[in-house]
């Protein structure tokens, strides 16, 4: 790289703006993959009633809070001997 390329390269570097907030809706597929489980497995645990969704206003998609997804987990832990 020329100098002039990296001066150009650090200003993008800088500009990029940061979120400092975590995410806490996540599509169907990032839940899947938070899960360890397949699309369709969400997509069935939705269907079941298991996890609630969030619908944006006037929107297709579905979203999952994390909240809701971590309960789900807790709520399903076992102790197996």
């Amino acid at each position: 790289m020329t100098p002039k390329n990296s001066n150009k390269q650090q200003v993008k570097t800088e500009q990029r703006i940061k979120n400092p907030l975590p995410k806490r809706l996540y599509t169907i597929k990032e839940a899947a993959e938070y899960l360890g489980r397949g699309v369709w497995g969400v997509r069935d645990l939705i269907w079941k009633g298991i996890l609630p969704v969030v619908k944006m206003e006037g929107g297709k998609k579905l979203y999952l809070d994390i909240r809701d997804i971590d309960l789900f987990i807790d709520k399903n832990k076992a102790i197996y001997r």
